[in-house]
């Protein structure tokens, strides 16, 4: 089965760990912004020398780039048969792109999948991250306000899908194996 999916949910909600399992499953990439950054800069391209100026000054990488990143990623052939984007798009903005990027290689989006979580559980998970990975700034302030933005900013992006009859809902609560076999099963419903 050909799959192409967003992965939608807030900070803490296990869309990283979540997006490992199903692309192993699902046999597609799991492509992250993060991933992508990261790749650009070691491999000194010069989007990646530019998403380096910005973030070592400790900025936002602007959507210019990211897009251009994300454009550049999902032309490569590895994703002939489907992939799984963690992490965008972020902002109605980044949806349209988004949109514009499939359209010019001819791919639909298959669906959009949103891990939801209690907000109190996932400051909890954060919060103990924090103190296991030794996360001195991942205080309960800075975690409420990451799901604050991603509750401004990123959440809307759910009803943009949802209005187009592409989004699952999945409850990210309990363990991890249950949590995938939600998101297969939600993944499952667009193979019928």
């Amino acid at each position: 089965m050909s799959a192409r999916l967003v992965l939608l949910g807030p900070p803490g909600a296990g869309k990283g760990t979540q997006a490992a399992r199903l692309a192993e499953e699902l046999g597609v990439p799991a492509i992250s912004t993060g991933d992508i950054f990261r790749a650009n800069i070691k491999g000194g391209t010069e989007l990646g020398r530019t998403a380096q100026e910005y973030s070592s000054r400790g900025a936002l990488v602007p959507d210019s780039v990211t897009n251009a990143m994300v454009r550049d990623r999902l032309a490569q052939d590895d994703v002939a048969q489907g992939f799984l984007l963690d992490g965008y798009p972020r902002n109605a903005a980044q949806v349209e792109e988004l949109d514009a990027i499939l359209a010019d290689l001819g791919l639909p989006l298959d669906l959009a999948v949103e891990i939801t979580a209690d907000p109190e559980v996932v400051v909890e998970r954060l919060l103990k991250r924090a103190q296991i990975e030794g996360r001195e700034d991942d205080t309960e302030d800075v975690v409420r306000h990451r799901l604050d933005v991603y509750a401004e900013q990123t959440a809307p992006i759910s009803q943009v899908y949802a209005d187009r009859g592409l989004l699952a809902q999945v409850d990210g609560i309990g363990d991890v194996d249950d949590v995938t076999r939600r998101l297969l099963a939600a993944i499952g419903s667009l193979a019928r």
